[in-house]
């Protein structure tokens, strides 16, 4: 694998500052002195996230995502990952709880290597640059997105493994939020996956679930209560998870559904089979087979 630079601690650290400030609803601060008092905190992402990139482009996405996830929480437990092909055209269908659910699901996915992910375009991820060449990029305007459609389809006609989160926002964490929260934002999941059955008509689909990213106790800091409504007070509760390590003792689960493909009943039976399977995973006893790996990769 080709190493590329990584960018400098400042550039991660600025875009941090900006990322908190925006939680925080003092983004009008920026570029004041008021904003410093966000450097040490955002600083010290910044170096995790400088050498996470780092160990992307010696290691992998996988070893470079077991190590970030050493750093970000207290291991990860994964379930049903013999439902993922080895080989062979596969889209990963997740919710998205936000945290560190991405590299979660990377850390899972190791036996594929060849998996690329469809992502938001923002600006943070654009400075991992060794991270940024798995991504497909997501733009915001509606007129570039038959390109990521294309880009898409063709890695899995050449047989690769793709990662879409298809509500295309930060969803409820189901063992923080509820199951019942989680599942009503199945109705949000867009179909737009499903033109992958008659784009690439070998590819399996595979439903993901992951929790326990969010900590309960991030969502009762005190400072939350500078937020009005709720998606910014979870949105602020989250950038505090990231900047005090007392909020990153969690498990994170993973749990992959049964492998499905559109056959012959249609996009439309698929997309009903994703969600059911969805539905499923978040109210599934938490009791089941875990196989559970502690601070995996810790040095």
């Amino acid at each position: 694998m080709t190493l590329t630079a990584s960018p400098s601690v400042e550039t991660l650290t600025e875009l941090n500052i900006v990322d908190l400030l925006d939680s925080a609803g003092l983004l009008r601060l920026r570029g004041t002195p008021l904003s410093h008092l966000f450097r040490p905190a955002a600083r010290r992402f910044a170096r995790t996230a400088h050498e996470f990139d780092t160990r992307v482009g010696e290691h992998g996405l996988a070893q470079g995502s077991a190590w970030l996830m050493s750093r970000m929480t207290a291991g990860i437990a994964t379930s049903g990952l013999e439902h993922v092909p080895p080989q062979g055209p596969v889209i990963i269908l997740a919710n998205h709880p936000g945290m560190t659910d991405t590299v979660a699901l990377f850390t899972s996915l190791a036996s594929r290597p060849d998996l690329r992910v469809i992502a938001s375009d923002r600006p943070f991820l654009r400075a991992l640059p060794n991270v940024a060449r798995q991504l497909i990029f997501l733009p915001d305007e509606e007129s570039g997105r038959m390109a990521v459609i294309r880009t898409a389809a063709r890695h899995l006609q050449e047989g690769g493994a793709l990662l879409t989160f298809p509500a295309g926002e930060i969803e409820p964490d189901p063992a923080t939020f509820g199951p019942q929260r989680a599942a009503a934002s199945l109705q949000t999941w867009s179909s737009s996956y499903t033109l992958f059955a008659r784009l690439a008509p070998r590819t399996q689909f595979v439903p993901a679930l992951v929790s326990h990213v969010i900590s309960p106790d991030a969502q009762r800091h005190p400072l939350t209560l500078l937020r009005r409504t709720p998606r910014n007070k979870e949105k602020l509760a989250a950038a505090l998870q990231v900047a005090l390590p007392r909020y990153r003792n969690r498990v994170a689960k993973v749990t992959f559904g049964k492998s499905l493909n559109a056959g012959s009943d249609g996009a439309q039976a698929l997309g009903a089979s994703i969600a059911a399977q969805m539905r499923c995973l978040i109210f599934a006893d938490e009791s089941g087979p875990w196989s559970l790996a502690q601070n995996p990769m810790h040095a």
